[in-house]
């Protein structure tokens, strides 16, 4: 063999294993580099960001509840005609002048308002809103494993649409091949013209299963890249090697179960969420209870009676709604209501996580087992396509055993395709559901 001619092997070798999936092609873009160009462009994670920046600013704003409230208000008035102090006695009668200086006068006031108890109001809706911040920080975890998720089974998909249109386009090069040698011995008189019309048959539904296979890689390719927040019509290059934990796959079952019902995030969010209305139906209720404060207090009014226009002032205020006919109680009832709610909707959630939890190990097992046996079944039916091929030819097989044969590896080459595509993904959503993701 000439160097020409190694260098055409060493070629031909390379461009198989990239096929296969063992070489990384240069530029390929990669799962990882997806899952970062979503995390930074999804809307509805960044929705998630806002709604948790909320929830931060609402913590600060009932945390600031305990800090004293200073409030200042000031006017202008206008009478039609100044009063005045008119007094009089059994001993004498007094009539003062306008008490305001050409029938107006301009009043202010400063008041210092400082909470002492208000029947539990202040503290838990600091509660509420602590879990409410938490709820939404979990939130956030979850869309974004959500999001990593969807990215990861669009990619698979474009992938699983690729192999399929790869597979179909294999189809048809093998029954066009097929066709011209029935041709061939046709015109030899070799063999019947249905022969030739059985290929021809076969090869025309092989060229519409072509086109739905390219169709159907179009489509994944728009939804891969809407996750990405690229143009739909973008086309690239993605590199075959899918990264997955496997040994998770190698834990029982229950040890998975129980590390998901510890680190899920949807489970998380809920409790804080039921610990949320609790807090607030708590502080519902101190509603209805006394309120007491420190009011201190600075008054200016312009007048030309009183010996001073400035005021200085201190004392205790106290409030207590003795009846609102019943709002804050059936607030409170409510309140609770809607928190024993999430508690019911939170133990369902922990049914359901166990579930896909056992779903996706027994995916994993079924997948492993599946890539095994349909890596034999294709070489099996490599070799059933070549020898058909060769009784054919000789005139001991005839025309429906090679098609049949054509058909059989086809259909084993997408069994072992399928089969690697599902153990990549259904690890990644063992990862998922374990919350490993």
């Amino acid at each position: 063999m000439g160097r020409d001619s190694r260098q055409l092997a060493q070629m031909i070798a390379l461009l198989s294993l990239a096929a296969a999936g063992s070489v990384r092609v240069a530029g390929a873009e990669t799962l990882e580099d997806a899952w970062k160009l979503a995390l930074t462009r999804d809307k509805a994670l960044a929705a998630a960001g806002a709604d948790l920046d909320g929830a931060r600013a609402a913590e600060q704003a009932a945390r600031a509840a305990r800090w004293p409230s200073l409030d200042a208000s000031g006017g202008y008035t206008r009478l039609n005609a100044s009063p005045t102090l008119d007094l009089v006695t059994p001993a004498l009668a007094f009539r003062s002048g306008p008490i305001f200086r050409d029938d107006q006068f301009v009043s202010g006031s400063v008041q210092l308002k400082v909470p002492v108890y208000t029947g539990g109001q202040i503290s838990a809706g600091i509660d509420a809103a602590h879990h409410a911040l938490v709820g939404a920080s979990e939130d956030q975890e979850s869309a974004t494993a959500a999001l990593k998720l969807q990215v990861a089974e669009a990619y698979v998909g474009v992938l699983r649409a690729r192999r399929a249109l790869e597979a179909a386009q294999s189809s048809v090069a093998s029954l066009t091949a097929h066709a011209s040698d029935v041709q061939q011995m046709v015109e030899r008189d070799l063999v019947a013209k249905a022969d030739l019309l059985a290929a021809r048959v076969a090869l025309a539904n092989a060229q519409q299963v072509r086109v739905r296979a390219a169709n159907s890689g179009e489509i994944a390719q728009a939804a891969y890249n809407r996750h990405l927040g690229e143009p739909l019509g973008r086309a690239c290059e993605l590199e075959q090697r899918i990264p997955a934990d496997a040994a998770l796959a190698a834990l029982p079952v229950e040890a998975l179960i129980q590390r998901a019902l510890s680190s899920r995030s949807e489970l998380k969010a809920l409790a804080a969420r039921a610990d949320s209305l609790a807090s607030q139906a708590h502080a519902e209720s101190g509603k209805a209870l006394p309120q007491l404060a420190l009011i201190g207090g600075y008054t200016h009014l312009d007048n030309q009676i009183l010996d001073r226009q400035d005021f200085s002032s201190v004392g205790v205020g106290f409030t207590w709604n003795l009846f609102d006919g019943g709002q804050a109680r059936e607030r409170a009832a409510a309140l609770r209501s809607a928190g024993r709610a999430a508690q019911d909707r939170l133990e369902d959630l922990r049914s359901s996580i166990e579930l896909q939890v056992r779903q996706a190990w027994l995916e994993v097992h079924e997948a492993e087992a599946r890539v095994k046996a349909s890596a034999e079944a294709v070489a099996q039916a490599e070799e059933n396509l070549r020898s058909s091929r060769e009784l054919y030819g000789a005139g001991l097989a005839t025309n429906t055993q090679v098609l049949d044969a054509i058909t059989l590896q086809i259909n084993a080459v997408n069994n072992r395709d399928s089969a690697a595509l599902d153990e990549s993904l259904s690890l990644l959503r063992l990862s998922y559901a374990a919350g490993a993701l």
